[in-house]
């Protein structure tokens, strides 16, 4: 086609064109934009272009965006404390929760059994644990936690800790019975009483007792007419005590005193007793009676003198005495025999005629001291009426010798 035109025809078409166009833009302004849709588009929108942008919309979370799409069951929300914030809840629970110290007692719930403990409801931030081994005072080799607190169960504990990372405590209700059991053991020693207490060990210097739930110690030497053996366990013995001090956790009892005191209640000066030759002495011979143990002197065997011991009386000899003396705070006494020989030297020559005798001798000695303590007071009243015969005298000289002088 390039053939078909000239050059001049060429650059006349070129140079008509542009004046072409812009007089049928010119011309037909209306048309043009009447003809084109995007022209009055244009115009429509025009006005919104000079007015405020809109405000832009709000980004929903996700959490709302899942709850819109959620279809299933929804819970009422309490709108009474929407406005309720985290600092909020920690001014709460810092006004709220007690503060705890180690050695308080505090109220507590058994809520859970533990492998080596439980755990307790204290009201602090986290349960509180309770060690086997400080579950109670009195425990057993094959006591568990099951055996000692029971679930549910509302009991007193000593905290024993401070809170560890986890806000835990440690407590304790064995220190809590250990100082109960300390008081009652004070109270009993302040009254000086006689207690029974169970054999729950022996050792070689004597014997093991529960006082209270504490550990005593029994020495053999105050064990009365027994030895500390296996077959003492299990028994319960009369005791008293000898020495109590909480601060060494020291605690020695004796039952040879609560059986002496016992026994000495009972006794007095003149009462005939039977009892066993323990041991012989170069100034006399002891003789256990029942408990206790009670001293024959060489001067109080016979009124005749002894010049070997050993001739009279031997270890294990079955013997009967008469008490002439005793100490009760001591739990000691003095016996004889001699007050019971029908002639004096029977102790030397036949004793035991002297034992088979032994209650009307000492009926007839009773008698004896009987009639002589009546003698006396009979001798101490004459004197007292003499001695105010005298003064009478007396006073009858003075009133003579006033008068003189007069």
């Amino acid at each position: 086609m390039a053939r078909l035109f000239a050059p001049w025809a060429l650059a006349l078409l070129l140079g008509a064109a542009p004046s072409a166009a812009f007089q049928t833009s010119v011309s037909q302004p209306s048309f043009a934009c009447s003809a084109s849709s995007l022209c009055s588009t244009a115009e429509a929108e025009a006005p919104a272009a000079t007015a405020e942008p809109a405000e832009k919309p709000i980004q929903k979370s996700r959490f709302d965006r899942l709850k819109a799409n959620y279809k299933g069951f929804m819970n009422p929300v309490n709108e009474e404390f929407k406005d309720f914030t985290y600092d909020d809840f920690a001014s709460v629970l810092e006004t709220s929760l007690v503060a705890f110290n180690r050695n308080d007692i505090v109220k507590g719930t058994v809520v859970q059994y533990e492998k080596a403990g439980a755990l307790i409801d204290i009201g602090a931030k986290s349960s509180a644990y309770l060690p086997l081994p400080e579950a109670a005072l009195l425990q057993e080799q094959t006591s568990g936690i099951e055996d000692l607190v029971d679930l549910e169960a509302v009991l007193d504990f000593q905290i024993i800790s401070d809170e560890d990372e986890n806000g835990q405590l440690l407590v304790s209700r064995k220190r809590i019975q250990y100082a109960a059991a300390w008081e009652k053991v004070t109270g009993l020693q302040d009254e000086d009483g006689v207690f029974d207490a169970e054999v729950v060990a022996v050792n070689r210097g004597g014997a093991i007792c529960l006082v209270e739930g504490l550990r005593a110690f029994l020495p053999g030497s105050h064990l009365t007419g027994r030895i500390p053996d296996e077959s003492l366990v299990g028994e319960t013995l009369p005791l008293k005590f000898l020495e109590v001090s909480q601060e060494n956790n020291k605690l020695v009892v004796s039952n040879r005193r609560a059986v002496v005191e016992a026994q000495m209640s009972d006794l007095s000066r003149g009462d005939l007793i039977s009892g066993v030759v323990l041991a012989l002495k170069p100034y006399g011979a002891f003789v256990q009676v029942g408990g206790m143990s009670g001293l024959l002197h060489i001067s109080q065997i016979s009124y005749d003198r002894i010049d070997d011991l050993e001739k009279v009386l031997a270890p294990g000899d079955q013997v009967k005495c008469m008490i002439i003396d005793h100490d009760k705070v001591n739990g000691r006494i003095a016996l004889s025999t001699k007050t019971l020989e029908p002639e004096p030297g029977d102790m030397l020559k036949d004793p035991k005629k002297v034992f088979e005798m032994a209650e009307q001798t000492a009926a007839k000695y009773h008698e004896r001291m009987e009639a002589e303590r009546v003698a006396r007071e009979e001798a101490a009243k004459e004197i007292g009426l003499g001695l105010g015969d005298d003064l009478d005298d007396i006073s009858d000289m003075s009133d003579n010798l006033e008068s003189v002088l007069k």
